[in-house]
């Protein structure tokens, strides 16, 4: 008996060590285990005392296990991935779902057409608790401890479960004052002689592509074209911002005309505070064709995940 509860309190140790390899940090471990990083730092420095040898390597600016740690984790990990599993399958027996729920998803989107629609999912769901990560970098799921991401994008990851939640049109716009001032475009080639506000990528140049809504025979004069009519067209401004929320303003503001997903850009447009261009023309390649939701893959999806993703998929406008 006092073997047993010596070495009761190690599962948790050791549990911490597993997250500790999947997170990358300390910060994020702790953060993942609700507990202070100095909590976190003493459970593994325990389970080092313990084992007799080092798990962790610490410098200043990061940390890696060493090949005990490892040895450890590759051990352990997938009983404690069987337990969280086994423990879920349980949880469900209950009449309604219930736990917390970590939700990732980018911000302009989220605070557009997620945050809205909580309190009422919520109120559905008196048991659930939602901790909504904000942040427009692609989180890694498994390994930060999400257990739904939400994606603004045109192919989900295939090594994960996702559901499709609706379209999303990319509209080009500007406001009626900034038309006041320079005439609008007629064809993409057009958009080289106007203020354009662009979404800054890493190693891409600031460029809009285009495809027909309808087929053409020839490309446009001008601008390079792609397969099925598609062209491109350098663009430049006085403004870029990689959030579509500042475009949108900066639009509004008569800065230049902005490439906008539609769920961003719809109530400015139907109050007319936007306006649509380039009518025969979808703009291409700037954001995302579908909102999805997305998770690690597992043999079954939690109730509380289902239970959300549905309650988005009949409501997101």
């Amino acid at each position: 008996m006092a073997k047993h509860q010596s070495a009761s309190p190690r599962w948790a140790a050791i549990h911490a060590l597993t997250v500790l390899a999947e997170a990358g940090s300390f910060t994020a471990a702790a953060q993942r285990l609700g507990l202070s990083k100095a909590a976190m730092s003493q459970r593994v420095a325990e389970l080092e005392a313990a084992a007799g040898v080092p798990l962790v390597q610490r410098t200043t600016r990061s940390m890696q296990l060493t090949d005990a740690g490892r040895q450890l984790v590759a051990s352990s990990q997938g009983a404690f991935a069987a337990i969280d599993q086994a423990f879920s399958e349980v949880r469900d027996l209950a009449a309604m779902p219930q736990g917390r729920l970590r939700v990732t998803a980018p911000v302009a989107l989220a605070r557009q057409q997620l945050v809205p629609l909580l309190p009422g999912f919520l109120a559905a769901h008196p048991a659930l608790q939602i901790e909504l990560d904000l942040s427009d970098r692609l989180r890694p799921l498994a390994q930060e401890g999400f257990d739904l991401a939400i994606r603004h994008t045109s192919t989900p990851p295939d090594t994960h479960v996702a559901w499709m939640l609706r379209e999303s049109r990319t509209l080009l716009l500007a406001s009626p004052a900034y038309l006041a001032r320079r005439p609008a475009p007629r064809e993409p080639a057009d958009l080289a002689a106007h203020d354009c506000l662009a979404y800054p990528r890493p190693g891409e140049t600031a460029a809009w592509s285009f495809e027909p809504q309808r087929p053409v025979g020839r490309g446009v004069n001008g601008a390079s074209a792609g397969g099925a009519g598609r062209v491109s067209v350098a663009v430049r401004g006085p403004f870029a911002a990689n959030n579509s929320e500042a475009l949108r303003e900066a639009a509004l503001a008569g800065l230049g005309l902005a490439l906008l997903p539609d769920f961003s850009a719809r109530p400015a447009v139907e109050a007319g505070a936007l306006v649509e261009l380039l009518p025969g023309w979808r703009p291409v390649g700037a954001f995302g064709t579908h909102i999805w939701a997305i998770r690690p893959y597992a043999a079954q999806v939690p109730r509380a995940v289902r239970a959300l993703v549905d309650w988005l998929a009949e409501r997101l406008p």
